[in-house]
């Protein structure tokens, strides 16, 4: 028997779709959402389909985004051909986004077994998801708004591409959430830094679905698993062109208090026993 249904695949397909760009945690809304329809959070089939319907989300980046990568990977292969095509600046952010994503595979890698186990917690997503906010509250009134992407440099990508591990240890933290503050505290404006969060999300996001299919088709069905990925891509490109008008002319105030909020009830809903950690 299928661990997920076709229904449960499209309500987690929506979530997915919904909150992986927004910093809000999908991964925290995920497992809610999954103890709350009686699906064991800890199944290795049930990990794997969360990480594979990511890729419904990080397709729909790949398109809303398509001309931006067309013209960075182009700049890199000239790059690697001429070396006097070398002093672009997308040349130099393609490789930035190589180098950025090394420390989570790394960390992924090294920690797979506190990942999926004790910090797997529901406990763990509740108290992140109120620690993240503080965060990203913090940062949004530090940062200065004042560089725009063409000033990121390779001590941004770095810094903003290692905080997501911070979401990858502690699952509620969001790791749109983590870049996004990150690059807010380096003093990008949050269009740029929201800009930034989603190219570093694409390999670091593309290599852990590849990596969970395994375990997915183990124990889900292939029509869940393509129906939760299709419904996430759909919903995600339309998140995607909401995020980006909206982060033009809005502070992050509305996703800090969404997550305390969500953060307060979930700790309620663990406490009273309505879900298991």
């Amino acid at each position: 028997m299928s661990a997920i249904n076709v229904g449960q695949a499209v309500v987690l397909g929506i979530v997915e779709g919904v909150t992986e760009f927004l910093p809000v945690s999908s991964t925290g809304h995920l497992k809610i959402t999954e103890g709350l329809m009686g699906i064991p959070v800890k199944n290795d089939a049930v990990v794997g389909f969360s990480a594979v319907i990511q890729v419904g989300a990080i397709a729909a980046v790949l398109l809303y985004f398509f001309k931006d990568i067309v013209r960075i990977v182009s700049a890199w292969g000239r790059g690697l051909r001429d070396k006097e095509q070398r002093h672009s600046h997308d040349y130099k952010f393609a490789w930035w986004v190589i180098y950025a994503t090394i420390p989570i595979v790394v960390v992924g890698l090294g920690a797979k077994s506190l990942i999926e186990g004790p910090l797997a917690s529901l406990w763990v997503v509740a108290g992140s998801l109120i620690v993240g906010s503080g965060v990203m509250w913090a940062a949004d009134r530090m940062g200065r708004h004042k560089r725009g992407e063409d000033d990121t440099s390779f001590k941004d990508a770095m810094l903003v591409g290692s905080s997501q591990i911070l979401a990858l240890l502690f699952p509620g933290f969001s790791r749109s959430g983590a870049t996004m503050s990150t690059a807010l505290i380096l003093d990008l404006d949050r269009v740029a830094a929201t800009r930034l969060s989603f190219f570093l999300g694409i390999p670091a996001l593309t290599g852990a679905g590849l990596y969970e299919l395994k375990d997915a088709g183990a124990g889900v069905g292939a029509v869940p698993l393509i129906t939760g990925t299709v419904v996430s891509f759909v919903v995600a490109y339309a998140s995607i062109a909401w995020l980006l008008k909206f982060v033009a002319k809005h502070s992050f105030n509305a996703f800090v208090i969404y997550r305390i909020v969500i953060g307060v009830l979930l700790f309620g809903l663990l406490g009273t026993g309505v879900l298991e950690s």
